[in-house]
């Protein structure tokens, strides 16, 4: 469910409230429909959260157009233009480079680009930031870019929590635990939840659940008797620092159910 400024919303009360593009219904009614208590200060908390998630999955739809490749670390290369590329495989950000310049050009120049499934999601992260933020504020939080697995900037805030009740946006993970050891690449996949039962994985595209899994089985260990498998887990940046770090806590006035609210930042 949805709370703002501690009153419980449904989406009649939030018709109208802002122009909703893109995926931003299907977002709205996972979250009205979820268990869990999606709670915030005001109506510009909610749309900036939206409005992300929205863009993580435009962001990811985009990195499979982009041409980047799918490569393990000892086989990733980048633009040596932007990006130094580490002995880890992981890719540093050149001095006196703008990190937004950067990270965009992974989106331009793709085909410079191969990275595995974890590095695609911290990039789809920043990219779906950089959508939403400023070019000079994203440039001061993430001033020091290091690309590499699971690795990121302490203001983007990424954090796993256990679930099995998921919004779109998300980020989730199929785990192959027979996975062949000559195939390790398919131990699981990093997806960003499409809504509707599709999800994105860099180096599979847009499949269902059913379609990840038979790819996942196919690259099990001899007498594998485990399936692959969706994880109850979801991984999400933090929207809510984010949110006030963007500046746009402002006032709100405005009517929720029967409540005036009025929040002033």
């Amino acid at each position: 469910m949805i709370s703002i400024a501690g009153t419980p919303v449904g989406p009649n009360q939030l018709q109208g409230t802002w122009a909703m593009a893109g995926y931003a219904r299907q977002i709205l009614s996972a979250m009205i429909a979820n268990s869990s208590n999606y709670s915030y200060p005001n109506l510009s908390a909610l749309q900036f959260e939206v409005n992300l998630r929205n863009s993580i999955m435009q962001t990811a739809l985009e990195l499979g157009e982009s041409g980047a490749s799918f490569a393990d670390f000892p086989a990733a290369r980048c633009n040596e233009a932007y990006w130094m590329l580490t002995s880890q495989g992981g890719f540093l950000l050149r001095p006196s480079v703008p990190p937004a310049a950067a990270i965009r050009d992974i989106y331009q120049n793709g085909w410079l680009y191969a990275f595995e499934c974890a590095t695609a999601i911290i990039i789809i992260y920043y990219k779906a930031v950089l959508n939403v933020l400023p070019d000079p504020l994203f440039n001061s939080l993430f001033s020091d870019l290091y690309l590499y697995s699971w690795e990121f900037d302490k203001d983007l805030g990424v954090r796993t929590v256990r679930t099995s009740q998921f919004v779109p946006g998300d980020v989730l993970y199929f785990d192959n635990p027979d996975v062949n050891p000559a195939t390790i690449e398919w131990q699981g996949v990093n997806v960003v939840d499409l809504s509707n039962g599709q999800y994105f994985g860099h180096g599979i595209g847009v499949r269902n659940a059913a379609e990840i899994i038979r790819i996942l089985n196919e690259n099990r260990r001899w007498g594998a008797s485990r399936s692959a498998y969706l994880m109850s887990q979801a991984t999400n940046p933090d929207y809510h620092y984010l949110f006030r770090v963007s500046g746009q806590n402002r006032r709100i006035i405005g009517q929720i159910g029967s409540h005036r609210v009025q929040v002033i930042s």
